[in-house]
Order: structure tokens, then sequence, then C-alpha cells
């Protein structure tokens, strides 16, 4: 049986009505005409007008009358809205009733309907009972797969679709790709959209680059984009995006001042992979030159969330709070960056306040929450508070303890000096520990000077991580420091042996949108005589304060006077005297640093940023340092 258009419709009934005058009088009191009642049904369904739609519907079903497909589209559209799942499925079941099977596209409407209420088997069921099926059915179900990470089941589909002659469309592939959870399968899939001719497709190349990137073949997600000329915004967000999320900055960046010379404007999704570029590379002035085209897009929660954790990590807390403050809308991801904002930057009492408030909001913790609140109480000595939080965080907020949570409390205790505390909650994890965890341990080590516990630590980061350089460079020097001189020979000999090498140390500067990048040992910079005379200058003041180089911060094979040569040369140092020389006074010194910064520099920094009146801000690996006033963020401890 077919659906009768409602324009033709003068009276269909199923099964076929053959009642008395008087019993027909008597079912026209109560029920109106067939006709009418279908078209009540249609103009309720058009309005939206659920209940009143499921009882005209209901009347129908009584009488055998169908309406238009179309018609059942729209109620389930309203299905949908309400989420109105039991109402759906009666829709079904009418529709379906009495051997009545309706055309394709309204079958589609339905296996769509169950996917988006999550009931997959439901979608499954009525898909398989399908005497045909087109490139919507399969697509469909392939996107409803990827969306529930059956990857496994979207990926055989597609072969099932091809041996069923039916062409996938762009947006078959754009949701089968999705699925792509390894390069082979990827590359398979590249190769089909080749044949079919759907490479150049907005979408397909947007999803191709999108999962190339995502396996981290970034050279592979630039090729899709650099094979044609791109006449479109979505495929121009993708691959900044990739470069971004992979925290390629300089590469993102570029690639945004491709886009602005080719003509096109950017949007909140651009602006949010930019800025995410700016997080990385520490890139403050440029962060807010983003920040005031983001301003013409008001209230939009995903890139003020973004310009939070920019503005955090670049440790501008004041544009921080202020971009916080002024938003309606907040989420967990809002509250979480801004805490853990202030507790990495040092603020750790403001960010328990700020906890405090978000509690009262009725803002549920996450995962990332409850480690800025960890962070937070390891960095103002809040020992019983951390721990407090640490050991009742499934009970007061469903959240497992994590890595990342671990390594705090054991940050937390290494800061009290109960390194052998430490060491024992490592044993007890219920997540096997890493590298990072172990380093954790080892820095309370270093700062505690607990050599054996400090060499057992470090055979574990180097188990796990056996080029470590900088774990090989401090176990030599906390040997040295002790007076082990042949252990410090044995730690030297194994670096020969693996070929391990000391990183450079490298940091870089804003200065008037120019990147200015200082490496140890490396005198390329223009202004590099002028920058070692000021440096030399910055130097002999600070000595008449007392400052005194400390040598135990460099490699223990120097002798004495190279020594301190070399404390003169790192990079941070270049950096900070190059920030005074250049920027005016008041201004702050922002810094970033590839490796952690040592203890004469972190001595170094505190003296000038006192001396000179000046607010220096040093973000390495590990934490961020903000110097005022002769002290740092970090208490000293890092």
């Amino acid at each position: 049986m077919r659906a009768i258009p409602i324009s033709k419709l003068k009276c269909k009934a199923w099964p076929p009505f053959s009642l008395s005058r008087s019993c027909s009088h008597m079912a026209s009191v109560a029920e109106p005409p067939p006709s009418t009642l279908v078209d009540e049904f249609t103009k309720f369904c058009y309005q939206r007008d659920l209940p009143r739609a499921m009882t005209a519907m209901e009347a129908m079903q009584r009488r055998g009358l169908w309406a238009d497909s179309l018609v059942y589209s729209e109620l389930v559209k309203c299905c949908l809205a309400r989420r109105a799942v039991q109402q759906g499925k009666l829709v079904h079941k009418h529709v379906f009733s009495n051997g009545y099977r309706p055309k394709t596209f309204l079958t589609n409407i339905f296996i769509n309907m169950y996917v988006k209420f999550g009931l997959l088997e439901e979608a499954q069921s009525l898909f398989d009972e399908m005497p045909e099926r087109n490139v919507v059915s399969w697509t469909t179900m392939i996107s409803a797969y990827s969306n529930a990470k059956l990857n496994h089941k979207a990926l055989e589909s597609l072969v099932l679709m091809l041996r069923e002659d039916v062409m996938p469309n762009s947006f078959t592939y754009s949701s089968v790709l999705r699925a792509c959870d390894g390069l082979w399968y990827l590359k398979q899939l590249h190769c089909s959209i080749i044949r079919v001719g759907l490479e150049s497709d907005v979408f397909v190349r947007s999803a191709l680059i999108d999962v190339y990137s995502k396996l981290g073949e970034l050279h592979n997600a630039l090729g899709v984009f650099n094979e044609m000329v791109t006449g479109d915004l979505v495929v121009w967000n993708s691959i900044i995006g990739a470069f971004a999320q992979n925290s390629d900055g300089d590469e993102a960046l570029n690639l945004f001042k491709r886009m602005k010379g080719a003509g096109f404007a950017a949007e909140e999704a651009t602006l949010t992979s930019v800025l995410r570029a700016c997080t990385v590379l520490a890139l403050l002035e440029l962060g807010r030159q983003v920040h005031v085209h983001a301003v013409k897009y008001g209230q939009d929660l995903i890139l003020n969330n973004a310009l939070l954790d920019m503005y955090c990590k670049c440790g501008s807390l004041e544009d921080a709070n202020s971009v916080f403050t002024r938003m309606v809308e907040k989420d967990v991801i809002s509250w979480s960056t801004m805490i853990a904002g202030l507790a990495q930057n040092g603020f750790s009492q403001e960010a328990l306040r700020l906890f405090e408030q978000m509690k009262i909001s009725g803002t549920k913790p996450n995962y990332i929450t409850i480690l800025g609140v960890l962070f937070a109480c390891s960095h103002a000595g809040l020992l019983e508070d951390g721990w407090y939080y640490f050991q009742n965080m499934k009970q007061l907020f469903g959240i497992d303890p994590g890595r990342e949570h671990y390594g705090c409390v054991i940050d937390l205790l290494g800061r009290a000096g109960k390194v052998d505390e430490a060491a024992r909650l490592i044993q007890e994890m219920e997540c096997e520990p890493d590298a990072v965890t172990w380093r954790t341990l080892l820095g309370a080590c270093r700062v505690h000077r607990n050599v054996d516990l400090a060499a057992y630590a470090a055979k574990q980061v180097l188990k796990m991580d056996p080029d470590d350089a900088g774990t090989y460079i401090l176990l030599s020097n906390i040997y040295a420091n002790s007076q082990r001189w042949e252990d410090v020979a044995e730690v030297r000999k194994s670096m020969r042996a693996r070929g391990v090498t000391k990183e450079p140390g490298c940091s870089w500067i804003e200065v008037d949108k120019q990147i200015h990048a200082f490496i140890m040992g490396d005198d390329s910079h223009p202004q590099i005589d002028e920058i070692n005379r000021q440096l030399s200058l910055l130097v002999d003041r600070l000595m008449g304060m007392g400052y005194v180089p400390d040598t135990n911060f460099v490699l223990q094979d120097l002798e004495g006077e190279q020594r301190e040569v070399s404390l003169l040369s790192h990079s941070e140092k270049l950096a900070i005297v190059f920030g005074i020389m250049s920027l005016s006074k008041g201004r702050t010194v922002r810094i970033r640093k590839n490796l952690r910064i040592c203890g004469d520099c972190h001595i170094f920094a505190k003296l000038v940023a006192k001396m000179e009146e000046r607010v220096i801000v040093i973000r390495d690996p590990i934490r961020y340092h903000h110097f005022q006033d002769g002290v740092c963020s970090c208490g000293d401890y890092w």
C-alpha cells in the first residue's frame, strides 16, 4: 500500500468501511470524516502540536488512514525536538501497521530518528528490514557507527554498501573517515575517494585533513590541502586547526597569514585555532590582536574559552580574569581553565576561592578541575587540603584519580619534604607510573638532597626514557654535590655509550610582534654583542648586591671559571637582558623556555626583577614563574 498525497485524498480507508447510514451518522458525530481527520492531523503536525497530532493519529489508526510521507517527517521532527521517544516509536508503529510499507525516504527518517535518540539497535533492525537501501540509508548508519566509535562496523558498512552498487557521496566519506583509527585504512579510503572523484569536495577534504592530523601525519594533511586551490573557509579552518592542535604554532600562523592573503575573513573556528597557536608559542601580543577580532563574536563560548586558555598560558592573569568576569555563559571548561591557570601561575589561594565559587554555581567539576585544585594545594603547601581532595575525589565528584592527580600529590608531598611518603604513593598507584611521575619524585629528591632515592627515581625514568639527557645531567650533578665522583663518572659513561647529548637551552621573547630566539652558545642574534655587554654590566651590579653565580647548575666536568662563563650564556639570561633593553620601563618581560629553568637563572631573575622594578614571567615546561620584588610565584620550588 502506498501513501496517498493529501491533495488527491478524498477518503481512502484501510480496510474499506461498510457501515449503515445510522452507524455512519453516529461515527461522524464521534469523529470527523476521514478527509477532515487527515487534514487536521496534517495541520497539527506542521504546527508542531504534538499532543493533538498524536490524538489525531490514533483516530486515523482506528480507521486505517495514512497521511503523506512529508507529514510524518514533520511529526518525527517534532518528536526529536521534544525528545519524545515513546511518541516517536508510536509513529513508527502506526506507519508500518497492517502491512503498510512507506517509501524509502520515510524509512530513512525513522532510522535517523532512532540514531538521534541513541537507539542504535532499533535503527539497525529497521535498516536490516529495508527491501531497498539508498545512499541516505547507508550514510545514516555509517555516521551512527562512527559517532558511537564502532569504527569496524562503519568501515564494514562502506564495503557492503559498495557491494550493493550504492555509490557513496561526500557525506558518506566524511562520516566514514572519522572511523579511521589507523593510517593503512585512511590511505585506502583516500584512494577510494580519488577514484570516485570526490577529493575536491570541501567536506571530504576537510575530513581528510582532520584525520591525517589526528594520526600525526601533518605532512599528508598539508599535501591534501595543497593539492588544489582552496576556495572554501572550511578547508582553511581544518588545516590551520590541524597544525595548531599538533602544537606546530609557527606553521598554523603561517597558514593563517596565507588565508588572509587569499582574501578570506576569519570566523570563530579560525580564531580559536589561531589562539591555540598563540598559546603554544606564548605569543601574548599576537593573542591580544586576535582578541580584538574575537570581540565581534560576543559571547561565543568556545572562543571565550580559547581566549581564557591563551591568557592563562601566556601568564597574563589580569587579561584572563577580565575575559572570565565578562563571560555570561560559563561551562566546566571555563571554570577549569581559570582554576588551573591561577594555580599554574602561582595564585593558589585565588584558584581555591574560585573553586568554591564554581561549586556554588552548580557546575560539576571534571578531571581537569580537580587537577587544578590539587596543583593549587601543592603550590600553596596545603598538604591536608590536597590530601583530602585526592582521597575523596571519587566520593565527592565521581572522578577516579589519574596519573596527573597522583603527580600533583607526589609534588605536594615532595614540597613538604615527605619524599619517602611520595615514593610509597608511587608504589600504591592504581595506574602504572610513567616517566613524568618518576621525574616529579626526582625533582623533590634534588631539592631535599635525598641522593639514594634520587638515584632510584632516575633509574626508573631512564628505564622508560633511556635518552632523557636532563635526567642523566641532574643525576650527575646530584652525585657531584655529594662528592660521589665514581658515580658521576658512571653516569657520564652511560651518556657517552648511548650517544646522549644535552639539548641546548632555548628561550623566546616577543618584542614588537617579532619573536627573538636565544640559544645557549649561539651568537647569531644581530644584537648579541650589545646583549652580552649589558649582561656583564648587570651581573656586576648584582654581585654588588651579593649575587654569586651558583655553579651547581652547570655540567660538573667544567672548571671553575668556565662554569661561571657557561652560566652567563644561559638562554634565559640573554632573553631577560634583551627584554629589558627593548621594552619600555614598566613593561612585563615574558619569556618561554624549552628546558626547565636552572637554579642560578632563577636567582638571577628574582634579583633582576627587584633591581629593575620589573615583572618577569618565565614559562618553562614544568611551571610558570612570576618574578616580582625579589620573589617568585613558585615559592622557590621547581
